[in-house]
């Protein structure tokens, strides 16, 4: 067992028992400061400034300024086991059993602080975001309402992990506002293209993983090695115009229907912290070739929410669940990296809308709403076939068993009209 994941640890900081951020969780992020910026890790309802602890002698292997960063990727370029040992040395410092931190000359008030109080920033400089279409049942409801029903898959989908390069510029943080996206869009009963704010505001949820630091160019990562450049999992909004996107999809795929913004939550929860709720996956078929093999159970049990609020109200119109991913993420690596290419420490991939089997999980308004022909019923009145200027999308997602449950937070955003 991973040390920080034992069942029976209490913290001697007060952890309420429903509260998704437990000593076993152990997330990380940067926060800021006075002076700048740190890296941090919550427990219950309290932050941790681990740059405090580290100026003071608290992890003795690490050098000084690896927490005193703007963004946390000077630590994901180190190897897996040393984020296992931070994360092991943070659960012991904080076990209630443990009086090392408590009866040293450090002041509560110097790295303890209520989250009320800390404004989080974005964990990572993220230097190149790959996209993913790894929800069987997502890509099934797509191609169903826009080609043949009987070959809603396109023939390679069931051969490898489908994704594309996306734009990392415009990954936002939780509560950045979203203005409504302009471009070119085509009415079903025009001929030719009009320009305009996006009609068909989307969400998409998803879960992205961040990198360590990968093999040089030219050098591939197998599904056996894949999780050794795995640091955490953050939840993910990948916001979509479905009107843009379907005028200039093709031939070359998703561009302004999908750069404009992608949203993410600000806690990274390690591959660690999950580790108790691996599952296995969907049974793929036909068999896989040999570079995307894998031995073992690579999904994870992480349920999924999205909610729709106004200022008059908040509706629950998505429940479902990571597990449901066809493609896991040793293989979306793998497959990434089969022909060569570099990963870099801070990379984010993201999974694909995550829709499961039945229409309460389907993982965007597009498939919620079936293109919009089925509206969906507001406690207002009103109905949503797609996004409304003013709409807050809320993504919420955690793991959970007898003992714990391990948290994401969450990703919030408010649509605010085009500029």
């Amino acid at each position: 067992m991973i040390a920080a994941n034992n069942p029976n640890k209490k913290s001697w900081i007060e952890v309420d028992l429903l509260s998704e951020f437990p000593i076993q969780n152990i997330p990380f992020s940067i926060m800021k400061t006075s002076n700048g910026f740190a890296a941090c890790t919550r427990i219950g309802n309290f932050v941790i400034n681990l740059d405090v602890l580290n100026k003071n002698g608290f992890f003795s292997n690490l050098s000084l300024e690896i927490f005193s960063s703007e963004f946390l990727n000077d630590f994901l370029k180190l190897r897996k086991s040393v984020w296992r040992s931070v994360r092991n040395r943070i659960s012991d410092l904080f076990d209630e059993n443990n009086d090392e931190l408590r009866s040293s000359d450090l002041n509560y008030s110097e790295y303890l602080f209520n989250i009320d109080e800390v404004k989080l920033t974005m964990p990572v400089k993220v230097g190149d975001y790959t996209d993913f279409y790894s929800s069987k049942e997502h890509a099934t409801n797509v191609g169903t309402m826009f080609r043949d029903p009987n070959n809603a898959l396109l023939p390679n989908w069931l051969h490898m992990p489908v994704g594309y390069h996306g734009r990392s510029s415009s990954i936002v943080l939780s509560e950045t506002p979203i203005n409504r996206p302009k471009g070119q869009y085509k009415k079903e009963d025009n001929d030719q293209p009009e320009f305009g704010p996006c009609r068909l505001l989307d969400f998409e949820l998803e879960v992205a993983f961040i990198t360590g630091e990968g093999k040089p160019l030219g050098q591939s990562i197998s599904t056996k090695e894949s999780e050794d450049y795995i640091f955490g999992l953050v939840l993910f909004n990948d916001w979509s115009a479905r009107d843009i996107q379907k005028w200039e999809y093709v031939p070359l795929g998703p561009f302004l229907g999908k750069n404009f913004a992608s949203s993410i939550s600000p806690w990274i929860v390690t591959l660690d912290a999950l580790e108790p709720f691996r599952v296995k996956g969907p049974i793929q078929e036909p068999n896989v070739l040999p570079y995307l093999e894998f031995e073992g159970n690579k999904n994870f049990d992480i349920k999924l929410e999205v909610s729709i609020q106004t200022s008059d109200f908040e509706k629950k119109v998505c429940a479902s669940n990571f597990k449901y991913m066809y493609w896991n993420m040793a293989q979306q690596l793998s497959h990434h990296t089969v022909n060569g290419c570099n990963i870099n420490a801070g990379d984010m991939m993201a999974s694909g809308t995550i829709s499961g089997p039945t229409s309460s999980s389907f993982g965007s308004m597009l498939e919620l709403s079936w293109k919009g022909t089925k509206p969906i019923d507001m406690p207002d009145g009103s109905v949503r076939k797609f996004l409304l200027d003013n709409d807050i999308v809320k993504m919420t997602a955690f793991s959970s068993n007898n003992n714990y449950k391990i948290g994401f937070g969450s990703v919030r955003n408010k649509v605010l009209p085009a500029i």
